[in-house]
């Protein structure tokens, strides 16, 4: 009776594995759902003027305004970057407006020598932004500024005291006034010296 169970146990297994394999190939495949609304198209706008840095500038400031000394450069762009074009600075035509993410308003400030308008044409004039102000003034602090300052001490020139009795100054005298009237030594030496030489000479001759 217990192989007969076994046996049974077995087959039993043996079905199950077999339907769990073949019956799902034999249903039909499940599909994904697909809507039933349509996708909206993007399309984007027509583009406008933008300006072109010239290739033979390898980058230009931009700023916050049309000038390079009232305004505060706020970026950069490379040679042969674009930018699209808003207009120009009424009384500078020579400041272009462009389009330029991430600074307040978006927008900068382009020389239009360094650039090239495409397409070309006139630009709209734009007013020209306020002179941005300092975010503070330098004061000088006259009383820290003492603290540091050293104060120069004021010294007495010494004073000249006169001797307390007057300077005597020695002088000097001659201690023989009379002249030596002997034969003078350079006199001596240089006979001397020519007899010397007559003497070496008469030798010489002696010798030959």
């Amino acid at each position: 009776m217990r192989w007969i169970r076994s046996a049974a146990w077995i087959v039993v297994s043996g079905g199950l594995i077999a339907l769990g394999v073949f019956v799902p190939a034999l249903l039909p495949p499940a599909h994904a759902q697909q809507p039933t609304g349509s996708v909206p198209t993007v399309t984007g706008s027509p583009a406008g003027p933008i300006v072109k840095v010239d290739l033979s500038i390898s980058q230009v400031k931009v700023y916050a305004g049309p000038s390079t000394y009232e305004y505060p450069a706020v970026g950069v762009m490379l040679g042969g970057e674009t930018a699209p074009a808003l207009g120009r600075a009424g009384g500078k035509d020579d400041w272009i407006q462009i389009y330029y993410p991430g600074v307040p308003g978006s927008t900068a400030w382009i020389y239009a020598l360094y650039v090239s308008l495409v397409p070309g044409g006139s630009l709209p004039l734009v007013g020209i932004p306020a002179t941005p102000s300092p975010y503070s003034t330098p004061t000088i602090d006259h009383t820290l500024a003492a603290a540091f300052i050293g104060q120069q001490t004021p010294t007495r020139l010494p004073t000249f005291t006169p001797p307390p009795a007057p300077l005597v100054v020695p002088s000097f005298n001659d201690a023989n006034p009379t002249r030596n009237r002997g034969v003078p030594v350079g006199l001596i030496i240089l006979s001397l010296g020519f007899i010397g030489f007559f003497g070496a000479v008469i030798s010489y001759l002696r010798g030959r």
